[in-house]
């Protein structure tokens, strides 16, 4: 799917190349500078951090403001969501490591905010180092919360390998006895997390019988690695699992809210992270 050829087709000016210092100096040259730059879960996705910033900070106006959005490493370690990790990422950040990268290229964040998207993100907001905007409370509090929580130490992250490992055992024992028991088990969602957990677990068809998703252009494909086939969502009425395993849990209230119809035939629901838990949608308030 080329999400840029839809926006040309939109009529949406767009520019389909690499962005970096390079790309930014043509952009300027051509009078292209910016009073907003806005990158929401782009930034993780970078190979040459250093490159791609200095972009920014020449393509920004004196006056101007950068915003940037991703996942909050402090939430990841937190609640186990090494399902985050995959391919498509090169990197996880800290309010810390942001500040470092940002001050490397004459920038300086004055603002944060925390968000629940992805599992816990954070939007940090960035101009050029001499800009006098002052810099609000939250962002020291945040600073000094990260220091206390050890993101600045190697310790912090071998103990979050270890749990990552923990939480595979226990999830790999939960279906283990559920399939022991001859119970039926589906996926929800085919995310690029839910990849992640699949294959680091090693759970496939022996497992889940198949998974769906609400995206027509993953129907009648296969999940990467395990080979699980993806099917629409209607497909669950039909083969009615004892269980469905929601692969994106960063969305399982909106998940269990759609289809907690599964209680009709007495079905249930598991979230893998950062344990995994059984729900049944029959306990839930309407």
């Amino acid at each position: 799917l080329n999400v840029a050829q839809i926006a040309i087709d939109k009529g949406i000016p767009t520019i389909t190349q690499f962005f970096g210092s390079h790309l930014a100096r043509v952009m300027v040259s051509n009078g292209d500078q910016a009073d907003l730059i806005v990158g929401n879960n782009v930034l993780a996705q970078v190979p040459d951090l250093n490159d791609f910033v200095a972009g920014m900070t020449l393509l920004l106006k004196p006056q101007g403001v950068i915003t940037l959005e991703f996942p909050h490493v402090a939430e990841l370690i937190a609640e186990r969501q090494f399902d985050t990790i995959y391919h498509e990422h090169f990197s996880y950040f800290s309010l810390l490591t942001i500040e470092i990268l940002a001050a490397r290229h004459g920038l300086k964040v004055f603002d944060v905010d925390q968000l629940p998207t992805h599992g816990g993100s954070l939007r940090v907001y960035l101009v050029h180092a001499n800009n006098p905007v002052p810099c609000e409370a939250r962002v020291k509090q945040l600073r000094d919360q990260e220091h206390a929580a050890g993101l600045d130490m190697l310790e912090t992250y071998t103990a979050f390998g270890m749990a990552a490992r923990q939480s595979k055992r226990d999830l790999l024992s939960f279906l283990i006895g559920l399939k022991n028991a001859g119970k039926t088990i589906c996926a929800y969602g085919a995310p690029g997390k839910g990849n992640t957990l699949l294959n680091y677990c090693a759970i496939g068809t022996d497992f889940i019988d198949f998974a769906v998703d609400r995206n027509p252009y993953k129907h009648d494909r296969f999940t990467p690695g395990m080979h699980i086939p993806i099917k629409p969502v209607e497909e669950l009425n039909r083969a009615r699992p004892d269980y469905v395993l929601i692969l994106p849990w960063n969305l399982k209230t909106e998940i269990i809210a759609q289809m907690r119809s599964i209680s009709d035939w007495g079905g249930k629901f598991i979230v893998p992270i950062p344990h995994a838990v059984e729900i049944d949608p029959k306990e839930l308030a309407s």
